[in-house]
């Protein structure tokens, strides 16, 4: 499964991500980057007073594989 890793500066210059882990992996550069761009204007994501989401920074897929060491039996 691939998770759309964001990256944004806080408004107390701290780094902070946001995972989202149904979104479409074939996204270019300047969708993500408009995307990231106008969620940073909303100011939505804001936690005792600091702005979580202030400034983009990054984005990157993470794709993660699992890899079964016990299975369970099947019922």
């Amino acid at each position: 499964m691939k998770t759309l890793d964001l990256s944004f500066k806080t408004s107390t210059n701290k780094v902070h991500h946001l995972k989202l882990h149904y979104a479409n992996d074939n996204l270019s550069k300047e969708v993500v980057s408009q995307a990231m761009a106008d969620l940073a204007a909303t100011k939505l994501f804001v936690k005792d007073g600091e702005n979580l989401v202030a400034e983009p920074l990054a984005a990157k897929y993470v794709e993660t594989i699992e890899t079964p060491i016990i299975t369970a039996p099947k019922a």
